[in-house]
């Protein structure tokens, strides 16, 4: 009976070292599992951040392009509108000056001796331009 105790004894003991060997084992995979754990959500996070980052970068570089693109437009619009205005005003001067000066000819002419001093000036400045070119 107390071999019997003593093998149960040592088959108790012999089972907790088994024990406590695994629980050992255990520890040291729970260990290495939380390190890897802590490696793999570093990885994540690194490579979140760097996502972050690249995307925020062509967010703000799109958004240059398309600021660019818009001050590109008003620009030209702007010149066409500016160009159209000119040739507008051009215009008006242009039809002005023909009717001012419409008019001082009437005027002016409204005589028959103006008339025919202003004919032979013109024939003069006509024939002095034939003349030297």
């Amino acid at each position: 009976m107390v071999e019997k105790r003593n093998d149960t004894i040592e088959k108790s003991l012999k089972d907790a070292h088994e024990i406590e060997a695994r629980m050992g084992q255990m520890v040291e995979e729970h260990a290495r599992m939380l390190d890897e754990a802590r490696k793999e959500q570093s990885a994540i996070l690194k490579e979140a951040s760097e996502t972050k980052a690249r995307i925020l970068a062509e967010a703000k570089e799109q958004a240059r392009a398309e600021a660019d693109k818009i001050l590109s437009d008003a620009r030209t619009q702007i010149a066409a509108e500016k160009e159209s205005a000119l040739r507008d005003v051009r215009k008006e001067v242009a039809l002005l000056s023909v009717s001012i000066a419409e008019k001082i000819l009437r005027k002016d002419l409204s005589v028959d001796e103006a008339q025919q001093e202003y004919m032979d000036k013109m024939v003069d400045e006509t024939t002095r331009a034939g003349i030297n070119s």
